[in-house]
């Protein structure tokens, strides 16, 4: 019997079968894992190239701003805008000879991919208002700028080579009105043996800070210095530890950037200085900085011209002059301009107003009740007798300015237009030993001119003879520290060489006598504007080298033993006074203090209270950043 064996044939063929179908899935299988494991190489590389591309972008974007902020702090804003126009910026890109590492890096402009080796820098626009917040309190002025930088960056020669980097920096060149700080001194800052003092505002000094007190030094916001916090001996007096009777609730940082403003920090007298249009223009950067060029009344008290005969009565200059397209008033392209001559107290009160419009200044005249030019003192301090004194009576003048009409017609209340800036320089004592000041009296109630506030300024040494800018109506009186919050004052600066309080009871005539000895008593004053002055700066650590520290910045001539003195203002030192030299004394020489009750006036942190004229400090801010999409440079605008 056969029996019919199976096939193992048939079933070898379905084992290759199915080995062959397992091998298949096996490869497929495979083949998927190595393409997803070269697919994610490839992202994983993309991505990685991508943050490089990325931060060598904000390298770029960094370094165009390094070298903006310098050239903007150094030289101010004309040195930045010309150098965008130049293309100075936009040729900035890290390098090989910055690191070797930059050299596998292709920076490109996003408005053109095609040339490598430039970023996009550009005018973004004008800003006006509250700074970011770590600069709490504090506020850009109209016209600061905002610049675009971008920087698109690509990895040549690589699987990624279509990868590209982004970054964009908008940078805002503010520029701070100088008043908004509590204390600012462009040199050593001193509070030295002061009496007891509360700073509620920032303070900064571009030199060191001294401090050391036998009363209270509080600082209440943010002290900053460009070198160090120390108390050394100061006055003949040593303080020890170095922070003797000081504290410090807001803070206190060393070794910072110092703060700058549109002028040479070495030069920066320069901005009261009468200026001549051959060495700068008033539509120059530095010329808009100059308390001369901004002023829409200027008046200039020479001595008799050449000719004037055997009288040695002075000459006056005043012209009248309006801002036109933005520009300062000394571009404009009529001013009114007057020349007195063989002047007499009779002569400025009953004089003519007589303006012909023509360019020869000698044709025109105009009254000027508010001036006297035959006052003279001593100074006992400057050890300085029979002076040269151009007198102001502010009250007066404000009348004049309000009612005059070759100042109406020039400056129309209609359109807007008032005096806030009044210019005034005494040039009498050349060739003479003689000091030449100006001194301010009559001065409670400042011009009205729509709040638009109101600032003397001068190369002289300033006096300010009773309270200043205390009342707005007449009736009502602004004090005490904090009253400029009530109203009755208007947004004030003084700026001068230096600057001397006298009370209201002063009297020339006893000037020449001992300060102690005088017949009159002083009277309780109060000082309601910013202060921007000079110094006398400090050669030693002894009583006769002394500047007198900040408390003395604002000079005295009387014994002030009982009275009263307030001050509402911001204190700015920015140079060494060049009319007023003679070092401070210790109290017995020429005077003998007040009760200091002095504040930092809040209402400067509102840019509707800007005094006109104050000079800006330099702030460059990062003020945004992000990753547009490549090629893109309007990211970000609303």
């Amino acid at each position: 019997m056969k029996i019919k064996p199976t096939s193992q044939r048939r079933t070898s063929g379905y084992i290759l079968i199915l080995v062959m179908i397992l091998c298949a899935a096996s490869l497929l299988v495979l083949v998927g894992i190595m393409n997803y494991t070269t697919t994610t190489g490839n992202i994983n590389m993309r991505s990685n190239q991508l943050v490089l591309c990325r931060n060598a972008a904000e390298a770029a974007t960094e370094k165009v701003y390094a070298k903006m902020a310098y050239d903007f702090e150094e030289y101010g804003v004309g040195q930045v805008s010309n150098n965008v126009a130049g293309g100075i910026y936009q040729a900035l890109v890290p390098n090989s000879s910055d690191n070797s590492y930059f050299s596998q890096f292709n920076f490109y402009n996003p408005t053109s991919l095609t040339n490598a080796g430039a970023t996009y820098v550009a005018f973004l626009t004008n800003y006006a208002g509250p700074l970011p917040t770590q600069y709490t309190n504090s506020f850009a002025s109209t016209n600061s700028m905002i610049y675009r930088i971008v920087s698109n960056v690509m990895m040549p020669g690589s699987l990624a080579s279509a990868v590209i980097g982004t970054a964009q920096e908008d940078v805002l060149l503010a520029l701070v009105p100088i008043n908004t700080y509590a204390i600012f001194y462009n040199g050593e800052l001193e509070f030295s043996d002061c009496a007891t003092m509360t700073i509620s505002g920032r303070t900064h000094s571009n030199a060191d800070i001294c401090t050391g007190t036998p009363s209270s030094l509080l600082f209440n916001a943010a002290v900053t210095s460009c070198s160090v916090i120390q108390s050394p001996e100061r006055g003949g007096i040593s303080y020890s530890p170095f922070n003797e009777n000081t504290t410090y609730t807001g803070g206190s940082a060393t070794d910072v950037v110092s703060v700058q403003i549109s002028i040479a920090m070495t030069n920066t007298h320069s901005i009261i200085q009468i200026q001549s249009p051959t060495v700068t223009t008033p539509t120059s950067v530095l010329g808009q900085q100059m308390e001369y060029y901004q002023a829409q009344v200027v008046l200039i008290v020479t001595n008799a011209p050449p000719g004037a005969g055997a009288n040695n009565n002075p000459s006056v200059y005043l012209t009248l002059q309006n801002s036109y397209n933005g520009t300062v008033p000394a571009n404009d392209p009529a001013p009114q301009s007057f020349l007195l001559t063989n002047v007499t107290t009779a002569f400025l009160q009953t004089n003519a107003n007589v303006y012909v419009g023509t360019n020869n200044i000698t044709a025109n005249q105009i009254r000027l009740p508010f001036l006297n030019l035959t006052n003279t003192f001593t100074d006992q301090r400057e050890n300085k007798g029979n002076m040269y004194v151009t007198q102001i009576d502010v009250g007066a003048f404000a009348g004049w300015a309000a009612t005059n009409l070759c100042v109406t017609n020039k400056m129309s209340p209609r359109s807007g237009l008032y005096p806030t800036i009044f210019y005034v320089a005494d040039v009498r004592n050349i060739g003479t030993t003689k000091l030449s000041v100006v001194r301010l009296k009559n001065a409670q109630q400042l011009p009205y001119n729509n709040n638009l506030g109101f600032t003397v300024a001068t190369q002289n040494p300033l006096y300010v003879m009773g309270s200043y800018n205390t009342t707005t109506n007449g009736t009502t009186f602004a004090t005490a520290i904090g009253s400029t919050t009530n109203g009755y004052t208007v947004p004030a600066a003084l700026i001068s060489d230096a600057i001397t309080i006298l009370s209201a009871n002063w009297q020339d005539s006893q000037s020449t006598s001992s300060y102690n000895s005088r017949s009159y008593n002083v009277a309780n004053t109060t000082l309601n504007a910013a202060i921007v002055t000079g110094n006398v700066p400090s050669t030693g650590t002894s009583a006769t080298t002394f500047s007198g520290g900040v408390h003395n910045l604002t000079r005295l001539l009387e014994d002030w033993t009982g009275y009263t003195l307030t001050y509402n203002t911001s204190i700015v030192c920015l140079f060494s006074s060049q009319m007023a030299t003679n070092q401070f004394q210790m109290p017995g020489a020429y005077y003998e203090p007040p009760t200091r009750n002095w504040g930092f006036d809040p209402t400067f942190y509102n840019p509707a209270r800007e005094p006109p004229g104050i000079p800006t400090a330099l702030v460059p801010i990062r003020f945004n950043w992000l990753q547009p999409p490549p090629r893109s440079v309007t990211t970000g605008i609303d």
